[in-house]
């Protein structure tokens, strides 16, 4: 009888799906890729053309709105230099100093499980950091398929290039970062209230992530 009355326990324990074997875990970035995201961010459309190389300490964003300007380059580095800029007239350039480096291929370690969803039609593991940010991976291929940031601004992940790579020369800022003084280059700031607004909340964004891939 006492056997009898130990087998429900058994089967809980054995079968709960709380166990924590059971449980997904992100996935870590490769220490190199190149992916293409389009944003939506409250009805701001955009392209991000994004190359992410750990191994040199180094993240780029070139940034292109919807029947927009010229592109927007988001140039950040490990030692937590960002540089915003473009490559088309009217010629711009601006830096800022973030305070923190680039997200580690780990950054989603801590995040907490939420559920299996499907996604663009994706079978997906959804976690959340934080609060702060809700992240989508492919359960078969393991590859992200969106993440949401707090404020909305939602990524949706068109492609996704294990191992590729961008020139090194491609990776240098343009010679007028560097010639003005800080009074002229914040003159130079790029104009129009999507940049304006874009470039602030990446900046806020970059802090905060790092802030928590450190915790």
């Amino acid at each position: 009888m006492a056997v009898l009355l130990l087998l429900p326990l058994f089967f809980l324990l054995h079968l709960s799906p709380l166990s924590t074997a059971t449980i997904p875990t992100p996935t870590p970035w490769p220490e190199q890729f190149h992916s293409l995201l389009f944003m939506n961010y409250s009805g701001e459309l955009s392209l991000i053309d994004l190359w992410y190389d750990w191994p040199k300490g180094r993240n780029f964003n070139i940034i292109k709105s919807q029947l927009g300007g010229p592109a927007l380059y988001d140039l950040e580095w490990t030692n937590g230099t960002s540089f915003f800029y473009t490559l088309e007239p009217p010629l711009s350039c601006r830096s800022a100093q973030v305070g923190v480096g680039i997200l580690r291929p780990d950054w989603l370690d801590g995040a907490v499980y939420v559920d299996q969803v499907y996604v663009n039609g994706f079978l997906c593991n959804e976690w959340t950091k934080a609060d702060f940010i809700w992240y989508y991976e492919d359960v078969e291929t393991k590859r992200p398929v969106k993440w949401v940031f707090y404020t909305g601004r939602t990524a949706h992940v068109m492609t996704f290039e294990v191992g590729a790579a961008l020139q090194d020369s491609a990776w240098q800022a343009p010679v007028y970062c560097f010639e003005n003084t800080t009074q002229k280059m914040e003159n130079q700031r790029i104009k129009g209230p999507f940049f304006e607004a874009l470039e602030q909340n990446m900046i806020e964004q970059k802090k905060i992530l790092e802030g928590l891939a450190s915790s």
